[in-house]
C-alpha cells in the first residue's frame, strides 16, 4: 500500500521545496485556515496552482495537504511562496475580536460542589 507524502522520491520531495526543509513563515499549524482570491497564472509550479484552487473557501493546512497527498512540512513550504507573494491570508481559527470570556469561578465551584454530591 502506498503512503501519501511518506513513499514519494526524495527528489520529487527536494524540487517541490526548491531544496528548502523549513517554510518561511511561522503562519502555519495544521488548522490555520487558508483563503485566496487569486487565480492561478501560466508558469505557476502545478501544487501552488491546487493550493490556490483549493483555497477558494477557507481551507485547513492539514486539508490541503491530504489533497495534495504531500507531507504537512512540504505543504508549509509551499505555503509560505505564496504568502510571501500575497496570494493567500492565513488564519487561526480561534481568532476573534473579542476574547473569550471565562466562566464566573462561583458558578465552576457549584458545579464541582454538585458533582461530588453526586
Amino acid at each position: 500500500m502506498r503512503r501519501p507524502g511518506r513513499d514519494d522520491t526524495p527528489d520529487r520531495l527536494y524540487t517541490l521545496t526548491g531544496g528548502r526543509s523549513r517554510a518561511g513563515s511561522d503562519a502555519f499549524d495544521l488548522v490555520t485556515l487558508v483563503v485566496s482570491e487569486f487565480e492561478p497564472t501560466p508558469g505557476m509550479q502545478s501544487e501552488h496552482t491546487a493550493i490556490l484552487r483549493m483555497c477558494r473557501r477557507p481551507t485547513a493546512v492539514v486539508e490541503i495537504a491530504a489533497e495534495l497527498r504531500l507531507p504537512v512540512s512540504i505543504v508549509k513550504i509551499l505555503l509560505s511562496d505564496l504568502l510571501a507573494t500575497g496570494r493567500i491570508t492565513a488564519r487561526h481559527p480561534q481568532t476573534s475580536r473579542q476574547p473569550a470570556r471565562l466562566p464566573d469561578p462561583t458558578v465552576l465551584e457549584q458545579v464541582l460542589v454538585g458533582l461530588r454530591n453526586l
